[in-house]
């Protein structure tokens, strides 16, 4: 029997979770569960296919979605981590032990998508299917980090599926789960990394004493209590003292400055309460004692701790960045620089009381006067213009009878052709001539932040090209000549027959994003079948609401910048209401 959960379900049916959700509340006919938990039920394929022809409502199984039920089929859930490992030793041409039925529709799969990324996503499903047991950095969090670090050698004692190490140019890892050890060298190896992943528990058997790497990146697991508190007693890691019993953190830290170089840097991401706790107290001073702790930056539900292994001919910086982030990203890596190149922040000897508190809202709290005064004002400019940037659409009494064609219709039609970005994210850098186009730059619509020496063999961006990221982020490209980045598909239209703020409209609306999905499958988005002077009305409003999304975009920040410096004015005396 093949099995689905409720995101497969939404994913077959082109609807959200919550539609799911409301089918079996609402119908009394829909399939019971069949296997999995109360949180996380497991339905029959074929009782859920019969259910939705007996309502009418349209279903496709996609090649990745079948490729995915039969690999899971083929073992119980205990097992899913070690078949998604054989897909990843079949497409690198090795023996699996999976069944001809199943490589098979993984090889249709690689036909279609290409290795790298057909194993992608059927990582992708794994990590839904496992959410709760499979802790995963969020890729913006994930892309920080690397940044952070900037470095070409990148070290991950907890790699977990290799996120945090997509980005490098050679990789080390370990993780204590052999399966998911394997599937992140899979993962780095099919991008070009020269990688080294092994399993095992990197506190009690460290596969790597003797590594002194340029940086390393580590989201471990937070507050596990059976870390190895008592056999671990005398390890000469723990230069920095004796990390307590419930303090497991502190050990990860001190695993992560033993396995980088004099000068090299660690991005670690820590729980807030490991800045407070007063078992740590000790631990955390010495660390500011030695000059190894460098910044400590709130993100809501985590830290992010930059160190730094002291190099014994240096003086010990005095000063320590305390940045309260919040939740958004945007401005740490600017600060960060920032701090290094003139280090003003708050100085360690403040920090080395009692307490040794370390929660930077104690002390992010610098503020201009003029700074709120002229954000307050842009704010308010922003605002009034919001108004005026709504687009006058109609609404209609009923909806309009449309005949419905697919974008993967629409390239075999001659409409549009499609391209996949040939780069590795590890090719590009901040020098070259010329322009990488990232995700992050779709998604703001900026300019090219990346750089590359040559185009050479990679697709090269023209104005009118439609650019999407694999989130569902889409944006019609102004200029030309920046090189498509890592993960980026590009379309490119006929102008004659396609409108390109049409096709955009449509790809954002059917995206990934939209349908509760992390990944925009653009072949199955649904496009009208309507002449180029009938698609022009919708690109103009798609085109409207795109610019309107942008305004929002920043006027949010703006807000929220409003908002901190009020916040941060009022409670150190610079503002009165």
């Amino acid at each position: 029997m093949t099995y689905v959960n409720a995101g497969d379900i939404a994913r077959l049916a082109d609807v959200g979770r919550a539609a799911v959700s409301n089918w079996r509340r609402r119908h009394d006919d829909f399939p019971q569960p069949v296997g999995g938990t109360t949180a996380s039920p497991l339905f029959s394929l074929s009782e859920v296919e019969a259910w939705l022809r007996r309502n009418g409502k349209s279903y496709e199984l996609s090649l990745g979605d079948l490729a995915w039920q039969r690999l899971r089929a083929a073992g119980d859930d205990l097992k899913l981590g070690e078949l998604v490992a054989a897909a990843g030793d079949f497409l690198e041409g090795r023996p699996s032990g999976l069944d001809a039925e199943v490589t098979e529709l993984i090889a249709d799969l690689a036909a279609e998508r290409g290795p790298g990324d057909a194993f992608e996503l059927l990582c992708e499903r794994y990590v839904e299917a496992h959410s709760r047991q499979l802790s995963v950095t969020p890729p913006a969090l994930a892309d920080l980090m690397v940044r952070l670090a900037d470095a070409d050698t990148l070290f991950d004692p907890a790699c977990g599926i290799g996120t945090l190490l997509l980005s490098a140019r050679k990789a080390r890892g370990q993780e204590l789960l052999g399966s998911s050890a394997r599937i992140a060298e899979i993962r780095l190896r099919m991008r070009g990394i020269d990688a080294r992943i092994a399993s095992g528990d990197s506190l009690r058997d460290d596969a790597f004493p003797e590594a002194r790497v340029d940086a390393v990146v580590c989201d471990p697991p937070f507050n596990e209590r059976a870390w190895g508190h008592e056999e671990l007693a005398g390890d000469t890691r723990w230069e920095y003292g004796l990390p307590p019993r419930g303090e497991p953190e502190l050990a990860w830290v001190q695993h992560c400055l033993a396995r980088v170089r004099p000068g090299g840097t660690v991005v670690i991401l820590m729980p807030p309460t490991a800045a407070t706790r007063r078992p740590g107290r000790r631990i955390r001073a010495n660390l500011l004692r030695a000059g190894a702790l460098r910044a400590v930056i709130a993100l809501g539900a985590a830290d992010l701790w930059l160190l730094r292994r002291p190099v014994r001919t240096e003086r010990v910086p005095a000063q320590v960045l305390m940045l309260d982030a919040g939740e958004d990203l945007s401005g740490v890596e600017a600060a960060w620089r920032e701090f290094q190149e003139d280090p003003r922040g708050v100085r360690v000897v403040d920090l080395l009381d009692d307490e040794v508190d370390l929660s930077p809202p104690r002390f992010d709290r610098g503020i201009a006067p003029a700074d709120f005064v002229a954000v307050r004002e842009e704010f308010r400019q922003a605002t009034s213009a919001l108004a005026g940037a709504v687009p006058a659409i109609s609404v209609l009494d009923r909806p309009r009878d449309l005949t419905m064609t697919t974008v993967g219709e629409l390239a075999k039609a001659g409409l549009l052709a499609v391209h996949h970005s040939a780069m590795r994210p590890g090719e590009v850098s901040e020098e070259g001539e010329v322009p990488v186009l990232s995700g992050d730059d779709v998604l703001l619509g900026r300019a090219s932040s990346g750089r590359v020496g040559s185009a050479e063999g990679q697709v090269v961006v023209a104005a009118g090209d439609v650019v999407a990221t694999p989130t569902g982020s889409v944006r019609v490209m102004a200029e030309s000549g920046a090189v498509l980045g890592p993960h980026l598909t590009l379309y490119r239209l006929d102008p004659s027959r396609l409108d390109a703020h049409f096709l955009a409209g449509f790809l954002r609306a059917g995206s990934g994003l939209s349908r509760g999905s992390s990944r925009l499958d653009a072949r199955r988005t649904r496009v009208p079948r309507l002449s180029l002077p009938e698609q022009r009305p919708y690109g103009a409003a798609f085109r409207r609401l795109a610019e309107l999304d942008d305004a929002l975009r920043a006027t949010a920040l703006r807000g929220e910048r409003l908002i901190r410096l009020g916040l941060d004015g009022l409670a150190s005396g610079h503002l009165l209401y």
